[in-house]
């Protein structure tokens, strides 16, 4: 919520000159009832809106958790004084942040470190700027956009008839918090979907209903489109070798479309109550769909990837488990060789151990091949995994396992990896982490073991010899990312006397790795290489120059509102400060109260 007030006075012309104030009056707006404003289908995929106060602080980001955790109505302590440098840190200089709070009109661009999926992997992007502030009030708002994303669009025209046709399909759904009509201002209104509303202010001479008549057009077009994909989907239903080759032991459960204008098409291989993920695709899913501030996490993964390339991934929950499935997504790209825009992107939902069962089949299938493979995975001498391009693991001999980042399982492989550049480090902040705070104990001091993040990692704060709090903290964490170039590498660790070997390679038209490595050199002296965040203490920063260090040796400008009413021009001076016309009678009874006060 934000909070519009205003004073309002007396406008009689008796007592106009007295200044009265009668009162205030102001309103509550919802933030995400501004979000639904911004024209997300133009920022692209990666492009978002924000605005702040006149003192820096956040209105509304993308990157903004003010609760403790997804689906929790509790509040973070100073969830509304987070600084814009908290979030767009990349900024050293606080040049976009002190040209906002200063009320300026201008662009700005850099380059950004974006993560994603709870903080577990990041993106890199060039993203430009471009701020105003907002008349009127003491804000000011700021709108980015990636280079190489929204800047073409793609449009065609289809008639009316057929983008209704295809829009009213029981598999199609449109993003539940984009405005395609506004069904809020007219009372009549407010019982429509925005496919109904569609429906009426394109069907209707008169509808007076207001519309975005070109993102209308674009879905529909859209609508049109990908209409041929419901009757593919249930043709490999229906199509019992096809199915089973795809689907045995019905292992796919989901296929999934959805394009830049916010439409999406589902379609269900197994019953509902059936599916492994059930959240998939619904609001409880919220990285997962079409979002007021955001795109779908597979819509923004896949786009970052080489065209033509699926992007694996297993979905992590608040709860630090997976939920048992594999999701598989990759753009589509418009072929044209003026410009390529991404205009949709496609995928599947599938059991996780269908998957690796398909994994292992394939590795047999090559020991099988005369000369083609001289190992195999089952051989008890090597272990094999299959990585994604986070370094996070998705198929493991060793269950438990799975999920898990590989240099937690493997720290000697992946610090080799890290200086063989087949992987890169890099460090992230998170400046509204919580932390456990343990009061009523004999060491009330945290450790860096106490260090929790609100992303990417959420626990629940337990008793611990007294009370523990959460309290706000700042932290530094590395997140790691395949280099693409790399596509097969080797490589030898020295462990106490023996020598470990490990090949890695990328599987192709995906963001996987196969690493096999050799187990008979034990190398578990060498510590894990984790994703564990770091505290960053102000007392450490005296011979620090970390970029968080520099950040807080400087104080943050702040400005007043630029309207200020102190006195109104008609205003009569002499009747201002009656208060001090107290009755004699008052005065005698209160002084003594006030020299019996003093001489306490």
């Amino acid at each position: 919520m934000t909070t519009v007030a205003m004073p309002v006075f007396s406008t009689k012309n008796e007592t106009k000159n007295q200044g009265i104030l009668l009162g205030v009056v102001g309103t509550d707006i919802p933030l995400p009832e501004l979000m639904k404003l911004i024209p997300k289908h133009m920022l692209g995929i990666h492009g978002y809106a924000f605005a702040i106060t006149n003192n820096g602080y956040i209105l509304t980001h993308p990157d903004l958790r003010p609760l403790y955790q997804d689906g929790q109505k509790r509040r973070k302590p100073n969830y509304s004084s987070v600084d814009l440098s908290e979030v767009e840190w990349e900024d050293k200089d606080d040049f976009l942040r002190n040209s906002m709070v200063n009320r300026r009109t201008g662009t700005f661009s850099m380059e950004v470190k974006k993560t994603v999926d709870r903080g577990r992997r990041v993106l890199k992007m060039h993203n430009d700027y471009y701020f105003t502030d907002i008349k009127g009030t003491p804000f000011s708002v700021g709108v980015a956009l990636s280079r190489g994303h929204g800047k073409y669009f793609f449009r065609g025209n289809v008639s009316v008839e057929a983008g209704l046709r295809d829009l009213e399909q029981p598999d199609v759904a449109l993003a539940d918090e984009w405005t395609y009509c506004n069904t809020e201002e007219k009372h009549e209104h407010r019982h429509l979907t925005q496919i109904q509303a569609i429906k009426l202010f394109m069907t209707s001479r008169r509808p007076n209903l207001k519309c975005d008549r070109e993102l209308i057009q674009e879905v529909l077009f859209d609508a049109v489109v990908t209409a041929p994909l419901e009757a593919y989907w249930t043709g490999l239903a229906l199509n019992k070798s096809e199915y089973e080759n795809m689907n045995s032991d019905k292992g796919v459960e989901i296929t999934f479309l959805g394009t830049r204008t916010g439409l999406s098409r589902t379609n269900l291989f197994i019953p509902a109550d059936q599916l492994s993920n059930q959240d998939f695709l619904t609001a409880e899913d919220k990285e997962g769909v079409f979002n007021a501030d955001h795109f779908p996490l597979w819509y923004k993964r896949a786009a970052e990837q080489v065209p033509g390339t699926f992007v694996y991934s297993i979905p992590f929950s608040t709860a630090l488990e997976n939920k048992s499935v594999v999701l598989a997504s990759t753009a589509i790209q418009l072929l044209d060789d003026r410009k390529s825009p991404i205009v949709a992107a496609v995928g599947i939902q599938m059991k996780l151990e269908f998957f690796q069962r398909k994994f292992w089949t394939a590795c047999r299938q090559c020991t099988a091949l005369d000369g083609k493979c001289s190992i195999s995975c089952d051989s008890e001498d090597i272990n094999c995994y299959l990585i994604d391009n986070n370094g996070f693991i998705l198929v493991t001999e060793e269950q438990s396992q799975t999920g898990l980042f590989f240099g937690e399982v493997e720290g000697a492989v992946m610090n080799k990896l890290l200086q063989m550049g087949s992987f890169k480090r890099i460090t992230l902040y998170d400046y509204q982490a919580l932390c456990k705070e343990y009061t009523g104990s004999s060491d009330s001091a945290r450790t860096l073991s106490d260090v929790i993040l609100s992303v990417p990692f959420v626990h629940s704060a337990q008793r611990t010899r007294g009370k523990t709090l959460m309290v706000p903290c700042d932290t530094e964490y590395p997140a790691f990312i395949s280099e693409r170039t790399i596509k097969e590498t080797t490589g030898n660790i020295d462990c106490e006397g023996c020598v470990r070997s490990f090949v890695i390679q990328q599987i192709p038209s995906s963001n996987l790795f196969m690493v096999v490595v050799d187990n008979k050199c034990d190398c578990s002296s060498v510590p894990p290489v984790t994703m564990d965040p770091i505290e960053i203490i102000l007392d450490t920063c005296e011979h620090n120059e970390s970029l968080k260090c520099d950040r807080l040796k400087f104080q943050k400008d702040r400005k007043k509102p630029e309207s200020c009413h102190p006195f109104h021009p008609e205003e009569n001076a002499m009747e201002c400060g009656s208060a001090t016309r107290l009755s004699t009678a008052l005065t005698t009874a209160l002084l003594p109260l006030i020299a019996a006060g003093i001489s306490r």
